[in-house]
């Protein structure tokens, strides 16, 4: 399977709009939304063409496609007018003999993991930067970074997940960095 993993598009038409042509060129068999969908959230300055209304349109277009974990700035009022499911804390992904925990990442992270077997993978957005660390007990840290406001001097990015190798890409489908699982 491939996936393609993105995060904290922030109510951004602009970005959602990269994104979404970053998929149809990617063609993964699903997308993997780590949470901050619509809202900007008090702390971020308003993204580029900041319009949560069309988000929800163009999201909804492919919700066949979106599978979803729940950002700290999503809320019910955000699920009512998505066509899709966002309120799960995480989802598990089985990745070879290992499981992947994917999260936002306000709750569960490195500093307050959740138990992982030893060689499991931990992956979130929340940071707003990429990452692919180790931690803990032959744990993996993994963060695609942020679709619309990202931070530290990254890129606007995502990561393709496929056959065990993890990559970051810019939203032009730059390769900036690769890692094998």
């Amino acid at each position: 399977m491939k996936l393609m993993i993105a995060s904290d598009i922030h109510g951004s038409a602009y970005y959602c709009l990269e994104m979404l042509d970053a998929m149809k060129k990617e063609c993964p068999d699903r997308l993997l939304l780590l949470g901050d969908i619509l809202y900007h959230g008090p702390r971020n300055d308003l993204p580029l063409e900041y319009e949560p209304k069309k988000v929800i349109k163009m999201l909804n277009e492919v919700k066949e496609k979106l599978f979803c974990v729940r950002g700290n700035c999503d809320t019910e009022v955000d699920q009512m007018v998505l066509d899709f499911p966002i309120m799960a804390d995480y989802a598990v992904i089985p990745c070879g003999n290992r499981i992947i925990y994917a999260t936002h990442g306000h709750h569960h992270n490195v500093m307050t993991p959740i138990p992982l077997q030893p060689g499991d993978i931990l992956l979130h957005g929340h940071t707003h930067v990429p990452a692919w660390e180790p931690f803990g007990n032959e744990n993996l840290y993994l963060n695609p970074g942020s679709v619309s406001i990202p931070k530290e001097n990254s890129a606007h990015s995502y990561m393709i997940l496929e056959d065990g190798l993890a990559k970051w890409k810019n939203l032009y489908g730059e390769v900036y960095h690769e890692l094998m699982l």
